[in-house]
């Protein structure tokens, strides 16, 4: 992803001329990474399209990227759409300079015979997602801060113990564990729920990326059953799915058979042996959707807890702290995370409290603040229901010996 971090005014060493009367060349250098960008178009374009914050500045002389020595660089002379072509911009080793992207399209979830949404529009309990409800909305609401209590849940990091594109089933799993912490009031024994099961048989994504709402539309046929997700502690997350050729994927089964949905292990083979559980604790939910724009994403929020969201994650590979409030020219979404609350600056304005699963180490111990309208984070977003979850306090668990001799 181009990012600014200085211009350069040289000498051109070869003329590129706009073709449309009118036009203005501009141009744009990132000497850091030895990128130009070139682009003609009127200044009224100029003006509308902000591209000063983009870094693009009026070249005073025809200007030419390729000829001035830089390696990588874009070149559009159609100022009417400014395309830009995203499959120039590689780094030295001929590497995509962008995030990979983790996230399906909307053929792709088509084809997967995913549904949006899932939910019964007229009932009261979803009245705020109708366009016309009008609900004051405060300038600060986070459920990690909510009242000096935090109902988030753990942080992951999607990434060991070897490289997987699940990031859409980890911010769908974190939002939905959120609800559940939410429901319990941030009171008893900690629940977080599997990806890994996810992976193994929501056929909804994989390694490679996979749907922004095909996480919940799983947890709801499941619920439908009787089942739900499972917990992580009968199917830890292990980075793999069935296609994945990373560490050691390639050489263990991902398929969904019962063994790759709820687990445990006796003791040391020969005596011991590995057995599936056909009851243990899961999740269900009720019903599902999904909401795009700002103030759907704060009501849904406030009513029932975080939200999974889409977000352009190229601008952020190198982010440390404080808020995103950049504007980026090749923007798409490629990630998924979760949405737990929002925040206001007297200087950068109200922002979303977002949480990655690129492990504690990365940004704000895994929390990233973007400013409203940034990162494409209001894009696409799914939400769900909780119908129910095994806990002690509701007498529900069925009690298995450590073999789960009792439980198969």
């Amino acid at each position: 992803m181009l990012r600014v971090l200085s211009l350069a005014a040289l000498a051109a060493t070869a003329s590129a001329t706009c073709e449309q009367p009118g036009q203005v060349q501009y141009y744009s250098v990132d000497e850091a990474h030895n990128r130009c960008a070139e682009a003609c178009m009127t200044p009224a374009q100029f003006t509308a399209k902000d591209m000063d914050e983009f870094g693009f500045a009026a070249a005073t002389v025809a200007y030419n990227c390729e000829a001035s020595g830089y390696s990588v660089f874009e070149r559009t002379m159609d100022s009417d759409e400014l395309k830009w072509q995203l499959d120039v911009f590689k780094n030295a080793d001929g590497s995509d300079m962008r995030h990979t992207n983790e996230v399906w399209t909307a053929e792709q979830d088509a084809a997967a015979g995913i549904v949006g949404n899932s939910y019964d529009a007229a009932h009261p309990r979803n009245a705020h997602l109708l366009e016309e409800h009008v609900q004051d909305l405060p300038l600060e609401w986070s459920w990690c801060d909510k009242d000096g209590r935090s109902f988030c849940t753990e942080s992951r990091n999607q990434h060991i113990p070897q490289y997987c594109g699940s990031c859409w089933a980890h911010g769908s799993v974190s939002a939905l564990g959120d609800r559940i912490k939410i429901a319990r009031n941030a009171t008893g024994i900690e629940i977080n729920l599997s990806v890994q099961h996810i992976l193994n048989c929501g056929d909804v994504g994989s390694c490679h990326g996979g749907s922004v709402a095909g996480p919940y539309q799983f947890v709801k046929k499941l619920s439908e059953k009787g089942s739900g997700i499972a917990y992580e502690t009968s199917n830890p997350y292990l980075a793999c799915s069935s296609e994945s050729e990373q560490g050691f994927c390639g050489s263990s089964d991902w398929s969904c058979t019962p063994l790759n949905t709820a687990k445990t292990c006796s003791t040391f083979p020969p005596a011991g042996k590995c057995v599936a559980l056909k009851t243990f604790p899961n999740a269900s939910i009720a019903e599902y959707g999904t909401i795009s724009g700002q103030s759907a994403m704060q009501k849904e929020i406030m009513a029932r807890g975080p939200i999974a969201c889409g977000i352009d994650a190229s601008p952020i590979l190198k982010y440390t702290t404080g808020i995103y409030t950049k504007r980026d020219w090749l923007g798409m979404v490629d990630h998924i995370i979760s949405v737990v609350g929002w925040g206001n600056d007297a200087k950068a304005g109200q922002y979303w409290i977002v949480r990655n699963s690129w492990g504690q180490y990365w940004g704000e111990m895994s929390y990233i603040r973007v400013g409203f309208g940034k990162l494409k984070v209001e894009q696409q977003c799914a939400w769900a229901a909780l119908k129910d979850y095994t806990a002690p306090e509701k007498h529900n668990q069925k009690h298995c010996f450590e073999g789960g001799e009792n439980c198969q």
